[in-house]
C-alpha cells in the first residue's frame, strides 16, 4: 500500500509547501536544508539550549524495502525520515547516529551500497531518488524524475556506482551515478510484466542476474546469456487460477549461485532452483494460520535463515535441511514488517559467555560443576547474530538470537509527522503526542518509552489537550472524524463531538479553569465551546478557517482565536454575544496558534505564516512587540511558566527560537530538528525542560536552564530570596537578571519556610529537580539521601525500580523472587521458546539473588562460567567469601597464563549505569567512593550546577570534587566575554570561590584576570580580602628580591604591571624542565597561576616572546595532563598545537619538536592495544617506546578526584542534530553532538573536546592567547 499524497499535506496549507527562496544555488540545497540560512549568513555561536533527549520515530508499515543493514550499521524509514543506527564500540551498544530527512513525500525504499558502508540510496513517492553519505550526514546527489514511484530499489552488485529501481510493471531502470556513462538506462529485457512487481533482488555473485517477485505469486528471472524466465514458479496451488498471492520476501542463497528463498503471503516459504525452475523444499508451519511477512539468511550460520510472521510477532529459525522450524520465539503481539541480520554482530560483552563452547574451562576447583550438555536440536538452534526487527505497529528492535534477548526495543513509535505534544497536568513525566498516523501516544519521558497508545486509527490527529488535574483523559482533534475524548487508563474512546461535520478540526482546548468546557476550532470558520456531555454553549463564527484557540489562564471566561483572515480575536463567554470583545490586526498572513501568558494578565502572543510572532496587550488594545527572525511560517508557541519574558517559537524553517520579549531579542536559535517544528510544551513543575515535535517524526527534549544560569548560581551560593524569586513587574524591567515568578518556585519557598532544619539541603534538591531535565535526577537524589543516612521509610515508592543502593538490593527484590520461585517450580512445557538447561540454571540463579541467597547465586554463576557476575555480588555474602572467590578466580587465570588477574570492580544490580562501586585493596570505602564517582560522572557530563548541589548535600565525602566544580563554575563566569567585566558576573564568580575553604589562591586568580579600572580592581581586592594594587606591587618586589617565586608571580599578577610576572614564572618553569627528573607537579602550580594574566596585557606586543613561551608550555603540560586523564581524543591535537607553535615562533624553551613526536608515537603505540582494534594490523610497541611511555607516566601524579579519568561526555552528545554539518579542526571529521566555535567564528571542535581541552590547557587551540570557556 502506497500513500502518495498525504505525507506532505499540512493542515491549513497547500499540498506543496513553499519555502522562501534561498540564496544558495540548487547544488547547495543538498547540504543546507531548504529555508535555512547558510552558515556564513548567521552569527556563529554555541547553542545554549541543550538537547537532552530524543524519541525516534517508528518504522513505517506500508512499503517493503524500508529496512537495510551494512556491517555494524542499520537503517529504517519512518514516512519522511531515515534513521541510521551504528554500533558504539566503547559501550558495545547501538546508538542513533543520524536522521536523514530530505524527502518531502513517503519514502518507498532504501538500499545500502554493498561496496561502500558510508553510502546508501533512498526513493520516495514524489519520484525522487537520493544518494546519501552517512559519515557526512548529507545528500550527495539526487535524481528528480524516476518516471513512476520506485516500489523497490537496489544497488547493482557488479557496478559500484549504479542503482536500479522499478515501479509497478517495470521497466527496470539503472541509474549510473558517475563516470563516462552516467545517466539512466532501461534494462534490455526486464519490462512489460503482466503483474505488478513487489520487490527484486540482484544476485550478489553472478554478475547481472536478477529476480523479480510479483503480486500474482510468480517470479521473473533474468541473467546475461540465458533465456529470460518471466512469471514462472507460481505456487502449485495457484496454477490455472487468477488468485493473487504476493511475494512478500525474496533472497538469494549466499552459498549457491542458483538457489533462492521465496515467501508468498498465503503459500509460505519455498527453496527454489532458478536454473532448473524446480522447487527443492517447501517449508511447513506449525499452524495453518501463520503467514510470512519477511525473511533473512543468517550469515554466521550456513544454511540457516529466519522468518517473521505477518499476523503475530513470531520469529522462526530454520535450516534448509529441515522442512519445519528449529525454533520459534514470540517477540511481540503485532506482526513483523521487515527483518535484517547484521553481518558483523557486536562483540559479546566480557561477562556474557552465552554460547556453550565458551564455557569449556568452567572451573579450576571442585566447587562448581561443568555446564549441562545441550540437546542436538538446542545446539542447532542458537545462531549467533543480531536481527533488526521492524513491526507493523512501528516498533523497531535489535534481537540477539544467541541470548534470546532484545539488545534494544523501541516500541510503538509514531511513523508520521507529530503535530502536537502536551505534558499531563498532574505528572511532568508523562507526555502525550498527536500524529498524522492517526494515533495519540503517551510517553514516559524518563525512560523514553510509550506507555499508552490510543485505540484504532483516527485518520490524522492535529491537536490534543489533557483534561485538567488527574482526570486521565485526553481530547483529540482530527482531520475528518471530528473530536473525541479518550480515557487513557481504560484505553477507550468515551465521547465524540461532530458539530463541525467532516471539516478538519485544527485545535482542541480543554479549559484549565472549568473542566466541563472544551473548545474546538475548524476549517468551517467556527470556534465551538461545548460541555463534556455535548451541549453547545457558544458557536463563534469567523470569516475564514480558525486554526488555533487558547483559554486565558487568569480568566476562565476568556478565549483567544487565530484565523486565516490574519486576525487574532478575544471572546468573552460570560456574555450572550457571539461577537469578539477585541480584534487584533497586524499580521500579513494567516494566524495559526495563539497563547496567553501564564504570568502576565492580558498578554498574549500569536504566530503567523508571515514568519513573525506578535505580542499583544489586551488591556492596552495594542501590539507591544513583533519578534522577527523565522524565515517561514511559525507554528509552535510556548511561554515559560516561571520567567515571564521568555517565549519559545517553532517554525517551518526547521528552527526553534527563544525570545526575550522585553526588547524582542532572540536569545538562542536551535537548528537540530530536520523538518517543520509544530508543537512546543513544558510542564509547570519542570519549567526549564521543553519538549518539541516535528514533521521529522521525532519528539526532542531540551534543557533551557543555561539561559538562566545566573539564577542557578544565586541558589547555589545561598543568595537573598529577592535575587531568586520576584514579581513580574521587577522581572520585566529591560536588562534585569532573570527571576522566578511562577507557582513552582513559590511552592518550593513556602515548603522551605516550614522547615526548621536541613533547609539548605532541601533547597538544593528541590530546585535542582525543578531545573534538571528528566532521566534520573530524582534517582540520583534518592541515592544521595541513602548515602547521607536518611531513614528508609522516607524513600519514594518507585525507588525500587531505579538504581538502588547495595543495602536495599535483597529487600526490594523479595516479592518479585517469590513469583519467580513459583514459575521455577512449575513444569516447563516443550512449546515455543522452552528454556534450555543453561537458561534454567540462569533462572535459578536469578531467583537466588532476588531471594538474597547470594552465595548460591555466586556458585551457579561460577558453574556457568560467569565469574564477573559472581564476583560483583559476592561482597553481599561477606568480604571473606569475596576474597575466597577472588582467589579461586585468580588461581584459574594464573593457570591460563592470563594477565587480567586482579583487581575486579564490584557492581550490584544495575548500578553500573550511574555509579560503579569500586574496591580498594579489598575494603569497600563505600560512601566516599560512591559519592566521588557520582560527582565525577556529573563533572564529565558538564552538569556543573547539579554537581555543586549534589556535592554540597553529600558534604565531606565529596568535598574535593565539589571544590573542583566550584572552581570550574567560577571560570565559566570569569571568562564569559559578553558578561565579564560586568560587576554582577565578577561578584558571582567571587561568591562561588568563597564557598571553597583555603580559597586565597583561587580569589587571587579571579582578581588577576579581572580587566576593570584601578578603582574597580581595588574594590574587588577588598571584597576578596587581598591587598590593594600598590601594596601587591611592593609585596611582589620584596618576594622577587628574596627569590620566592610563587608569591612574586602571584603579587605581580595582582599589581598594576601584571606582565612582570611572566619572565619570573617562565624562567623558573624552563629551569625545572631542563632537569632530568622534573614532574608536572613541580611546574603546574606556577604555570596555572600565570595563565590567569589579564588577556589585554598578555596580547601586548612587548609580551610576544613570553606569550609564545607561555602558550607552548601550557600546550605541552596540557598534553601530559590529557594523557593522565585519558582524554585520548585531544592528546594528538595538543602535541600538534605545541609543535606548530615551536615551529612558527621565536622561542627558547627546552622542548624539541623531534622529542614531542617520539612521545606522541610512544603514547599511541602503548595505548592502541587498549582500544577497539580496527581491521588494521596492530604493531606492538617497541622496547624504546615502552620506556618512553613509562617515563611520561612517571612525570604525572595520580588524579586527586576519583573517576575523572576518561573522556567528557556531555548530555546530548550522542543525539543526532540537523544543524549545519560542522567539521572538527582537530580530526577533520564531522562533529557528532554539540559543536563549540573558536574565537575566529569559523573553526569548530566538539563541545566534549573543548571541555577536555579547557581543563588541561586554558588557552584557545588557535594560539591567540584568548582563554577558552566551553563550560
Amino acid at each position: 500500500m502506497l500513500r502518495i499524497d498525504q505525507s506532505s499535506q499540512r493542515f491549513g496549507g497547500s499540498v506543496n509547501k513553499l519555502h522562501k527562496p534561498s540564496v544558495c544555488p540548487s547544488a547547495i540545497h543538498l547540504i543546507s536544508a531548504p529555508g535555512r540560512c547558510p552558515l556564513t549568513q548567521r552569527e556563529v555561536k554555541m547553542s545554549q539550549v541543550k538537547q537532552v533527549g530524543l524519541l525516534a520515530a517508528g518504522c513505517q508499515p506500508w512499503n517493503k524495502d524500508v529496512c537495510a543493514a551494512s556491517g555494524d550499521r542499520f537503517a529504517y524509514c519512518a514516512t519522511l525520515a531515515i534513521y541510521v543506527y551504528q554500533l558504539d564500540h566503547r559501550y558495545n551498544e547501538f546508538k542513533l547516529r543520524a536522521i536523514m530527512s530530505e524527502h518531502k513525500k513517503t519514502i518507498t525504499a532504501i538500499s545500502w551500497c554493498p561496496h561502500n558502508p558510508e553510502v546508501f540510496a533512498s526513493a520516495s513517492a514524489d519520484n525522487l531518488l537520493i544518494i546519501w553519505n552517512v559519515a557526512e550526514q548529507k545528500a550527495v546527489t539526487r535524481l528528480d524524475n524516476t518516471k513512476g514511484i520506485p516500489a523497490s530499489l537496489s544497488w547493482c552488485w557488479n557496478a559500484g556506482d549504479s542503482v536500479a529501481f522499478v515501479s509497478h510493471r517495470g521497466p527496470l531502470y539503472i541509474w549510473t551515478i558517475s563516470g563516462p556513462d552516467s545517466g539512466v538506462t532501461v534494462h534490455k529485457e526486464a519490462h512489460s510484466f503482466l503483474s505488478d512487481i513487489c520487490l527484486f533482488r540482484w544476485h550478489p555473485v553472478k554478475k547481472g542476474k536478477v529476480v523479480f517477485g510479483h503480486t500474482d505469486g510468480s517470479l521473473s528471472i533474468f541473467q546475461p546469456g540465458s533465456k529470460n524466465q518471466k512469471h514462472v514458479l507460481r505456487p502449485e496451488s495457484l496454477e490455472g487460477t487468477d488468485e493473487e498471492d504476493p511475494v512478500t520476501a525474496l533472497e538469494w542463497d549466499p552459498l549457491s549461485t542458483d538457489y533462492l528463498l521465496v515467501a508468498n503471503m498465503h503459500n509460505g516459504i519455498r527453496l527454489l532452483d532458478s536454473e532448473s525452475l524446480s522447487c527443492i523444499t517447501t517449508f511447513s508451519f506449525p499452524s495453518a494460520a501463520a503467514s510470512v511477512q519477511c525473511l533473512a539468511w543468517v550469515p554466521s550460520a550456513p544454511g540457516m535463515f529466519i522468518t517473521g510472521d505477518s499476523q503475530v510477532g513470531v520469529l522462526r529459525i530454520w535450516n534448509v535441511s529441515r522442512a519445519t522450524p528449529l525454533d520459534n520465539f514470540k517477540l511481540k503481539k503485532t506482526g513483523f514488517h521487515a527483518l535484517h541480520v547484521l553481518n558483523s554482530p557486536p562483540a559479546k560483552k566480557s561477562f556474557c559467555t552465552n554460547s556453550p563452547s565458551k564455557n569449556h574451562y568452567t572451573s579450576s576447583t571442585s566447587e562448581a560443576v561443568p555446564p549441562p550438555t545441550l540437546s542436538q536440536n538446542q545446539a542447532f538452534s542458537l545462531p549467533p547474530g543480531h536481527a533488526v526487527c521492524c513491526f507493523m505497529d512501528g516498533g523497531v528492535g535489535l534481537y540477539d538470537m544467541g541470548t534470546k534477548k532484545w539488545d534494544f526495543l523501541r516500541d510503538l513509535g509514531h511513523v508520521e509527522t507529530i503535530f502536537d505534544c502536551k505534558f499531563k497536568p498532574d505528572d511532568p513525566n508523562l507526555l502525550a503526542t498527536a500524529s498524522f498516523d492517526g494515533t495519540i501516544k503517551v510517553w514516559d519521558i524518563n525512560t523514553l518509552t510509550a506507555v499508552y497508545t490510543s485505540p484504532g486509527n483516527e485518520g490524522v490527529v492535529y491537536s490534543l489537550s489533557w483534561a485538567p488535574g488527574d482526570l486521565n483523559c485526553i481530547a483529540g482533534a482530527t482531520s475528518r472524524n471530528g473530536a473525541f475524548i479518550w480515557d487513557v487508563k481504560k484505553g477507550k474512546m468515551i465521547t465524540r463531538f461532530n458539530e463541525h461535520g467532516k471539516n478538519g478540526i485544527f485545535c482542541v482546548a480543554w479549559s484549565h479553569k472549568d473542566s466541563k468546557r472544551i473548545a474546538t476550532c475548524s476549517g468551517d470558520g467556527f470556534c465551538i465551546i461545548r460541555t463534556l456531555d455535548g451541549k453547545v454553549l457558544h458557536k463563534y463564527k469567523h470569516p475564514a478557517a480558525v486554526f488555533g484557540c487558547d483559554w486565558s489562564q487568569n480568566n476562565k471566561d476568556m478565549i483567544a482565536t487565530g484565523c486565516e483572515d490574519k486576525n487574532v480575536r478575544v471572546y468573552y463567554l460570560a456574555t450572550s454575544s457571539d461577537q469578539p470583545l477585541k480584534v487584533f490586526t497586524g499580521h500579513t498572513a494567516k494566524v495559526f496558534h495563539v497563547r496567553w501568558s501564564p504570568l502576565r494578565e492580558g498578554i498574549l502572543c500569536s504566530g503567523s505564516d508571515d514568519g513573525t510572532v506578535r505580542i499583544w496587550d489586551y488591556t492596552q488594545d495594542a501590539c507591544i512587540n513583533v519578534l522577527s527572525g523565522h524565515t517561514a511560517p511559525v507554528r509552535g508557541l510556548m511561554w515559560n511558566t516561571e520567567v515571564p519574558y521568555l517565549l519559545t517559537s517553532g517554525s517551518w524553517d526547521y528552527t526553534i527560537r527563544v525570545w526575550d520579549t522585553r526588547d524582542g531579542t532572540c536569545l538562542d536559535t536551535v537548528y537540530d530538528h530536520g523538518a517543520d517544528v509544530y508543537g512546543l510544551t513544558c510542564h509547570p513543575s519542570r519549567p526549564f525542560t521543553m519538549a518539541s515535535c516535528s514533521r521529522d517524526s521525532t519528539v526532542r527534549l531540551w534543557s533551557l536552564t543555561p539561559l538562566i544560569a545566573p539564577l542557578v548560581v544565586n541558589i547555589l551560593t545561598d543568595h537573598n530570596w529577592d535575587d531568586i524569586i520576584g514579581n513580574t513587574d521587577r522581572a520585566m524591567v529591560p536588562g534585569a537578571p532573570p527571576l522566578l515568578c511562577g507557582k513552582i518556585s513559590k511552592d518550593i519557598k513556602q515548603e522551605l519556610d516550614k522547615l526548621s532544619s536541613d533547609m539548605r539541603m532541601k533547597k538544593l534538591r528541590w530546585f535542582s529537580e525543578c531545573f534538571s531535565p528528566p532521566g534520573g535526577s530524582h534517582n540520583l537524589w534518592d541515592l544521595v539521601a541513602v548515602i547521607n543516612g536518611q531513614d528508609d521509610s522516607l524513600l519514594p515508592q518507585n525507588y525500587g525500580q531505579g538504581i538502588m543502593h547495595m543495602k536495599h538490593l535483597v529487600r526490594f527484590k523479595t516479592s518479585e523472587a517469590q513469583e519467580l520461585t513459583i514459575v521455577k517450580m512449575s513444569k516447563f512445557g516443550g512449546g515455543i521458546g522452552a528454556p534450555s538447561k543453561e537458561e534454567r540454571l540462569k533462572n535459578a540463579a536469578e531467583i537466588h539473588i532476588r531471594l538474597g541467597q547470594i552465595q548460591r547465586y555466586c556458585e551457579l554463576m561460577v558453574e556457568l562460567g560467569e565469574w564477573e557476575k559472581a564476583l560483583s555480588v559476592a561482597p553481599g555474602v561477606s568480604m571473606k567469601y569475596w576474597k575466597k572467590l577472588m582467589q579461586r578466580r585468580a588461581d584459574q587465570l594464573m593457570q591460563e597464563g592470563n594477565d587480567d588477574v586482579i583487581p575486579y570492580c564490584i557492581a550490584t544490580g544495575e548500578v553500573k549505569k550511574l555509579v560503579n562501586f569500586f574496591t580498594s585493596r579489598g575494603q569497600l570505602k563505600e560512601a566516599v567512593l560512591v559519592a566521588q564517582l557520582a560527582m565525577a560522572s556529573l563533572i564529565r557530563g558538564n552538569e556543573l550546577e547539579l554537581a555543586v548541589c549534589v556535592g554540597t548535600v553529600l558534604g565531606e565525602s565529596a568535598s574535593k570534587a565539589t571544590h573542583y566544580v566550584l572552581e570550574l563554575l567560577a571560570r565559566k563566569y570569569m571568562t564569559t566575554a559578553t558578561c565579564f567585566p560586568s560587576v554582577a558576573y565578577r561578584d558571582l564568580a567571587a561568591r562561588l570561590l568563597q564557598m571553597i575553604p583555603d580559597n586565597e589562591i583561587l580569589l587571587a586568580k579571579l582578581c588577576a584576570f579581572y580587566p576593570g579600572s584601578s578603582a574597580e580592581i581595588n574594590d574587588l581586592h577588598e571584597k576578596c580580602g587581598l591587598p590593594s594594587l600598590e601594596e601587591c606591587k611592593e609585596l611582589a618586589e620584596s618576594a622577587h628580591a628574596e627569590a620566592e617565586i610563587f608569591p612574586a608571580v602571584k603579587y605581580y599578577l595582582l599589581s598594576p604591571e601584571p606582565e612582570k610576572a611572566l619572565p619570573i614564572g617562565i624562567t623558573y618553569i624552563k629551569e625545572q624542565l631542563s632537569s632530568p627528573d622534573w614532574t608536572v607537579d613541580s611546574v603546574y602550580h606556577i604555570l596555572d597561576l600565570l595563565s590567569y594574566i589579564r588577556t589585554d596585557r598578555l596580547i601586548l606586543p612587548k609580551c610576544s616572546e613570553e606569550r609564545n613561551e607561555l602558550l607552548i608550555l601550557c600546550g605541552y603540560i596540557g598534553a601530559l595532563l590529557a594523557i593522565g586523564r585519558q582524554y585520548s581524543s585531544i592528546v594528538p591535537a595538543l602535541y600538534e598545537y605545541t609543535s606548530q607553535l615551536l615551529k612558527r615562533r621565536e622561542v627558547a624553551v627546552p622542548l624539541q619538536i623531534e622529542q614531542l613526536s617520539v612521545e606522541l608515537e610512544a603514547w599511541r603505540a602503548c595505548t592502541y592495544s587498549l582500544k577497539v582494534a580496527d581491521n588494521a594490523l596492530y604493531n606492538p610497541p617497541s622496547e624504546a617506546q615502552k620506556r618512553e611511555y613509562s617515563q611520561l607516566l612517571s612525570r604525572m601524579s595520580e588524579e586527586p578526584i576519583k573517576g575523572l579519568e576518561g573522556p567528557d561526555y556531555v548530555t546530548g552528545s550522542n543525539l543526532p542534530s540537523h544543524s549545519d554539518v560542522q567539521i572538527s579542526c582537530f580530526t577533520g571529521l564531522r562533529i557528532q553532538g554539540p559543536a563549540f566555535f573558536l574565537e575566529d567564528g569559523k573553526s569548530a571542535i566538539s563541545l566534549n573536546d573543548a571541555l577536555m581541552w579547557a581543563k588541561v590547557n586554558p588557552f584557545s587551540p588557535l594560539g591567540t592567547g584568548i582563554r577558552l570557556n566551553p563550560f
